[in-house]
């Protein structure tokens, strides 16, 4: 008798990630607009653009890790758009993999980065 691989029982591998990823995206991408609409009403209330005025800003420890939050948010989001279309466009899973370890190198130099850009002010 022939095994039957439809139904249940059915073994899943590879693409069993993309709803948790598609969610994720959404949910980065609310974090980052919600941060945008904060750091605009900061700006219209105050209306002080001068870098003594970000740096008071941005003094605040609260703020810092908002931003930062914000920031992570942004290099998921930008990770898992950057992962598809290496996955969706490049065929040499080599060349694939390559690019996949320098993007989450060049996102990791990022964060690092941004964490101390923050911590300095």
């Amino acid at each position: 008798m022939a095994q039957n691989n439809i139904g249940s029982k059915r073994l899943v591998v590879g693409a069993h990630y993309g709803l948790t990823e598609w969610l994720l995206q959404r949910v980065t991408a609310v974090i980052m607009i919600v941060f945008t609409v904060i750091l605009l009403a900061v700006y219209l209330i105050y209306g002080n653009a001068t870098y003594e005025g970000w740096a008071s800003l941005f003094a605040n420890q609260l703020m810092k890790v908002l931003t930062f939050l914000t920031l992570m948010s942004l290099f998921y989001h930008a990770w898992v758009g950057i992962r598809d279309i290496w996955m969706d466009y490049i065929g040499s899973a080599g060349l694939r993999l390559t690019l996949q370890t320098l993007t989450v190198l060049w996102l990791v130099g990022c964060t690092a980065y941004a964490a101390q850009i923050l911590w300095r002010v």
